[in-house]
């Protein structure tokens, strides 16, 4: 274990309420102000507590942590939801598991890695799904920015904004015109399958971006931002939230199995078709 010593914070210092300013959330109030509440009073918690110094853990690598404010944020939201949506089950990356009819899928400081390290690109971020331990159909992702003071919410039958602005929606692009969105772990590049298929799909993109969290990078591509996202084996946590975004501006989804490996890729419908034929060899 390590301490993060206190620093200037790169984010407004009015981002960092106590974990008591929630707004007033009630059983009737709607799952979407109620996601949109809980992953904005997360971030917060989470920046201030960053800003006063953390204590930092390894999980299974030196570059797979997790802090004090990951788990602080995470209880947050759990005991909240506990108290609104009793019937709700949780799913949360440090730990939290409860079953219910419906799943809120937790990712309480997504990007931990550029978290404990000062950069910005990091997020607080909830999905809930209509389903059992995060099966089923998503209802809606919720993103929050703390740094850029960007909250993302919406989903496929809910129209996405950016604080609360309407999302346009997403136009159709090829591979070759945009940018590709990925992120490959260090040890992994010895696999040739995992490498090669991902490498395959950025030959034919653009340009590349590894921005280190999956939501803040699903969130940009749903604002056209970034092209398309391809991740390989990702968490439901790094996968829900802001897939939920990309099929409510009219992007499109799509898991499939190559190598061993289980493909995630979201966004416009062409590039989605293409990155995926790449990885399968057949672009």
């Amino acid at each position: 274990m390590k301490h993060v010593s206190p620093s200037t914070p790169a984010y407004p210092t009015e981002l960092s309420p106590t974990e008591n300013e929630l707004p007033d959330l009630r059983a009737a109030s709607p799952d979407a102000e109620i996601a949109a509440a809980l992953v904005r009073t997360a971030g917060r918690l989470a920046a201030r507590m960053r800003s006063a110094g953390l204590l930092v853990e390894e999980k299974t690598s030196i570059s797979d942590v997790v802090s004090d404010a990951d788990k602080a944020a995470e209880a947050l939201i759990v005991d909240r939801l506990a108290g609104i949506r009793p019937d709700d089950g949780v799913l949360g990356e440090e730990g939290a598991a409860a079953p219910g009819r419906r799943t809120w899928v937790i990712d309480p400081v997504d990007g931990t890695y550029n978290f404990v390290s000062g950069l910005p690109a990091w997020c607080s971020a909830l999905a809930l799904t209509d389903g059992p331990e995060g099966a089923g159909a998503t209802v809606l992702g919720a993103i929050y920015q703390a740094t850029t003071d960007e909250l993302w919410l919406g989903g496929p039958h809910l129209p996405p904004s950016l604080n609360g602005v309407p999302l346009p929606a997403l136009a159709d692009r090829e591979l070759h015109e945009i940018a590709i969105t990925t992120y490959l772990h260090p040890p992994r590049l010895l696999d040739p399958r995992l490498r090669d298929g991902l490498v395959r799909a950025i030959a034919g993109a653009a340009s590349v971006r590894i921005i280190g969290s999956g939501s803040i990078e699903l969130a940009a591509v749903a604002a056209g931002r970034l092209g398309v996202w391809l991740h390989a084996d990702p968490p439901l946590w790094d996968w829900l939230p802001g897939s939920a975004l990309v099929l409510g501006v009219g992007g499109v989804t799509d898991i499939f199995e190559y190598g061993g490996h289980r493909w995630h890729v979201a966004g416009p419908p062409t590039a989605v078709a293409q990155a995926k034929a790449a990885v399968l060899g057949l672009g």
